[in-house]
């Protein structure tokens, strides 16, 4: 179990926490990361997408030509799908891209992703953080003092917190996120995280339970 210094918004040192090794150690698995990641994208897509075949184009009701005597090809609609503006054959059509991974896989992959940091080097805990306005330039001032600002990071709160929530959500770069929350795409795409000790807590009780069951 790795210990991890704890410092207050101010960056002086408060203590420290131990990092839960089922979470926080597991073995970096790339290939669960690049599973879930893959799951998480594609549980996003919209799907939307649409064509028309030649039976839901309208028009072409009629025989353009007989079928024979006229030199030409017979043909029995102008919306077949050789025709300018007919069907489209085997176009895309609404559908979910969603996909399910097992429970154990998505949980080992997570822990993957938090392992990686730690061993990066790029996670530090605060104390707190509270805020007792909506202020964005507190928010700044807060990842100053914790020599973040200017990279891309993601706190991690154990509650909801209305005032960090909407105060970080004009920091290019800056994602808030509580534990119940936490995905393995976030994680990945912010070089830093940013954890209360609270968090700590509620992401052992989340993850720690068969943490490493399927690492």
């Amino acid at each position: 179990m790795a210990t991890q210094d704890v410092v207050t918004v101010d960056n002086r040192k408060a203590g420290s926490v131990e990092l839960p090794a089922a979470v926080f150690e597991t073995r970096v698995k790339t290939d669960l990361l690049h599973a879930e990641v893959r799951r998480q994208l594609a549980k996003r897509r919209a799907g939307t997408h649409s064509t028309k075949n030649r039976h839901t184009v309208s028009g072409g009701g009629i025989k353009p030509w007989r079928q024979k005597g006229t030199g030409r090809a017979r043909q029995g609609s102008i919306r077949s799908p050789q025709w300018a503006g007919g069907g489209v054959v085997f176009g895309p059509v609404p559908r979910s891209y969603e996909h399910s991974l097992p429970k154990k896989v998505r949980r080992a992959a997570l822990c993957s992703a938090l392992s990686l940091r730690r061993e990066e080097g790029a996670i530090t805990v605060v104390d707190e953080i509270s805020l007792d306005a909506f202020r964005t330039k507190r928010v700044r001032e807060i990842l100053r003092s914790l020599s973040l600002e200017g990279e891309r990071v993601l706190i991690v709160i154990d509650a909801a917190d209305e005032k960090l929530e909407r105060s970080a959500r004009n920091l290019p770069g800056v994602g808030v996120l509580r534990v119940a929350g936490l995905n393995v795409y976030d994680v990945l795409r912010h070089a830093k995280l940013v954890l209360t000790k609270g968090a700590v807590a509620a992401i052992e009780t989340r993850l720690g339970a068969g943490a490493g069951e399927a690492q």
